[in-house]
């Protein structure tokens, strides 16, 4: 299990997207974010918002769709490929090898909604993002956890 290393409030989806656009320009190839949490919880929003600044910052623009009826989504920065797949509709592992996950873990920026349909073949060295509604409109917890070093110097940057 992963050790968690910061829980954050975010007060607003402008709060939401302030974390990821903090965080995408520390994204390299081979990282996997795992995102959790309920329906409309914020995952896909935060992905979105990565996404769009990683493109941002290369002078692109992109519509980014949810992945839920596509099951994963591909971007290129010109850096990195990103890969924002939603594994909710899956029903067994087997799926996921035919998606191309296994080499986009290594070869990509991989952002995966509904992680628990990985079971036991989520990469070890993730960072596990799990969303949960607050108590106001729009705002939202954020615990981050990690077993990986990297994770946590990074993570402590967001205090």
């Amino acid at each position: 299990m992963s050790e968690v290393l910061q829980t954050l409030r975010l007060k607003s989806p402008e709060k939401t997207e302030e974390l990821a656009r903090a965080i995408a320009p520390v994204l390299q190839t081979g990282d996997v974010l795992l995102l959790e949490g309920g329906l409309g919880a914020g995952k896909t929003h935060f992905a979105r918002a990565i996404i769009q600044a990683r493109l941002a910052a290369v002078g692109l623009s992109e519509d980014v769709p949810s992945p839920t009826y596509t099951l994963v989504q591909t971007y290129s920065d010109g850096i990195a490929e990103i890969w924002h797949a939603d594994l909710y509709r899956l029903s067994e592992t087997a799926e996921i090898d035919e998606l191309g996950l296994f080499d986009a873990f290594d070869n990509a920026i991989c952002l995966i909604e509904w992680p628990d349909r990985l079971g036991n073949l989520a990469p070890a060295a993730t960072l596990r993002c799990r969303f949960e509604f607050g108590g106001t409109e729009g705002e939202r917890f954020l615990s981050l956890s990690s077993l990986n070093a990297r994770w946590a110097k990074i993570v402590s940057d967001f205090a």
